[in-house]
């Protein structure tokens, strides 16, 4: 083996534009925040970014919010199970390992966490053809 080099995208500190990327969840499972409440928390793989950037968490609140917080993270949740495919029911239990394995495509921005920039899903709608090959619109 050859002496390993730093490559172009391992500098690269620049976030990838925001806009919709295609994206498979590769892990949800719930979780504790910091603060002790129970969320969901979502992995997204994303395609056509720079190694740094290609996995992003995203989270749903089921306590220690606003009442408004919390209807918006359990519809932006509800949004997700259709956009993958599933019709979730009243009454019925949510079981993070369904959207295991999902694709979707995603649409991210640009956020800032403990001063550092990274990316945030806002949103998600079915596969667009459009998208296969990573590059956003």
């Amino acid at each position: 083996m050859s002496q390993p080099m730093f490559e172009a995208d391992d500098l690269a500190a620049e976030l990838p534009p925001p806009g919709f990327y295609r994206s498979q969840i590769t892990h949800a499972c719930f979780r504790r925040s910091v603060g002790g409440n129970w969320m969901l928390q979502v992995v997204h793989a994303l395609r056509g970014v720079p190694a740094q950037f290609q996995r992003v968490a995203e989270y749903f609140v089921f306590e220690g919010a606003t009442a408004h917080g919390l209807a918006l993270a359990r519809r932006r949740l509800i949004e997700l199970y259709r956009v993958c495919g599933l019709e979730p029911a009243a009454g019925t239990e949510i079981r993070p390992a369904e959207l295991e394995g999902a694709e979707l495509d995603v649409r991210v921005a640009h956020d800032e966490w403990e001063g550092q920039p990274r990316l945030r899903v806002m949103g998600h709608r079915r596969p667009d053809p459009r998208l296969s090959d990573g590059v956003p619109f």
